[in-house]
């Protein structure tokens, strides 16, 4: 046992993959390694940003999540690759690793897992520093790639360690070392701390995850409401939180679907078209998900990459493309001026709930009723039809001729819709 660590304390790895899509093209294209070289969307529609990048680029100040004409002023020599299809194959095999030294793999996105070792810790090392060290070793030796691991009594820090070590090494945040480590690092690297939360703590004069730890946790709470009192916790190590079970998935608290559009919209025609296209999936991923939703969200870009964010509240629970579309066109025509640009829309589903609890007092007539059973009866079909024959097999009129990009992103997709239930609910 690591003498910096309370026989009572969780031992919580977080494991990070490293430059994870730029890592697996190299490993197809080793001469990649010698080179400053991104992986971005496509920018035929106008998916233009960077994904990942390799070490090269790194150095020559590419960012992920910026522009490739941002990164190529970066860098003139920058090599791009387009992503891979098979990502998730490489995601897979990296956590059946995870998943041979505890049952407790729990996934945080393509290329990320939390593992807790504290029951089976003793079955492969001494100490915790030394399995993920072993752990780190197998994923470069078998995959090919490398990670970083955080260690912590708790997820919160876990992260930070991964955050905070170097590619391919193993960070130690322990209740002796934490408040060096973690305290002096800018409390934007703490989860939760968006712009918004950055602008409101920077003018409290919080600067440091210390400063956050160290500020009045009521004072914090008044200013921020819960989420204050959380990232204070957060701060001082009191997370206990725990890692899920292997193969286990929480219950979605939304579910959307966004795109940036070959053109911009302009037209109401446009506008109509593309939310047809986001209701449908939303529409078919809340079924996959066996939810409804009581709220609906959409996000705006315009051409200046400036975003708004609006919602309203359906007096029913919703989950059919129509009513989603019916929301979002309500809320389009409150919040935007008819004629301005849009780059790009998102349809979000909110407050969801399971699609088979009782909607109360929904209905005021049985006709009502019957019309909404027999809308979601046919709607239900059409999602089964297309799980089983692909997303083209029926198209609403309006997308068959479309030029903003949406039937080819709907095809690419489809991969991704494989592992379904194929039954009517």
């Amino acid at each position: 046992m690591s003498e910096n660590r309370s026989c009572t304390d969780r031992i919580i790895f977080h494991c990070d993959n490293n430059a994870f899509f730029a890592s697996v093209e190299e490993l197809f294209h080793p001469e990649l390694k010698k080179v400053p070289m991104a992986v971005c969307g496509d920018p035929e529609l106008r998916h233009g940003i960077i994904l990942a990048k390799n070490a090269l680029a790194k150095a020559k100040g590419v960012k992920t999540a910026e522009t490739i004409w941002q990164a190529r002023r970066k860098c003139p020599e920058l090599v791009l690759r387009p992503g891979r299809d098979d990502y998730g194959e490489f995601c897979e095999r990296i956590n059946a690793i995870y998943e041979e030294y505890s049952p407790q793999v729990e996934r945080g996105g393509i290329d990320e897992s939390f593992i807790d070792m504290t029951g089976s810790l003793h079955l492969f090392a001494r100490t915790p520093r030394e399995a993920a060290e072993l752990i780190c070793e197998r994923v470069r030796r078998e995959i090919g790639v490398t990670i970083s691991v955080g260690i912590s009594w708790n997820k919160i820090f876990a992260k930070l360690g991964s955050d905070i070590a170097p590619p391919d090494s193993v960070l130690e945040i322990t209740r002796e070392n934490y408040r060096e480590v973690v305290w002096s690092q800018p409390v934007t690297a703490m989860l939760m701390v968006g712009a918004a939360t950055h602008e409101a703590l920077a003018k409290m004069w919080i600067k440091t995850i210390g400063d956050l730890a160290n500020y009045n946790v009521d004072r914090l709470e008044s200013r921020l409401g819960r989420a204050g009192r959380l990232l204070w916790q957060y701060a001082n190590g009191l997370d206990d939180s725990p890692v899920g079970m292997s193969g286990e998935a929480e219950p979605p608290k939304s579910i959307g679907n966004g795109c940036t559009f070959r053109r911009d919209l302009i037209s109401r025609a446009d506008i109509r078209t593309a939310l047809v296209a986001l209701s449908e999936k939303v529409a078919r991923r809340m079924r996959r998900a066996r939810m409804k939703c009581h709220t609906v969200q959409i996000t705006i870009k315009d051409t200046n990459l400036k975003s708004i964010t609006r919602q309203q509240t359906s007096p029913v629970p919703i989950w059919l493309a129509s009513d989603l579309l019916k929301e979002a066109l309500e809320l389009l025509d409150t919040h935007w001026v008819e004629g301005r640009p849009i780059r790009m829309l998102t349809i979000t589903a909110q407050k969801l709930i399971p699609y088979d609890v009782p909607a109360g007092q929904a209905f005021l007539f049985e006709e009502d009723r019957a019309a909404r059973e027999k809308a979601e009866r046919l709607e239900s079909a059409i999602h089964t039809i297309r799980d089983r024959f692909g997303t083209a097999s029926i198209t609403p009129a309006s997308l068959i001729h479309e030029d903003l990009g949406l039937s080819r992103r709907a095809a690419s997709e489809d991969d991704e819709d494989i592992d379904i239930a194929e039954e009517e609910l």
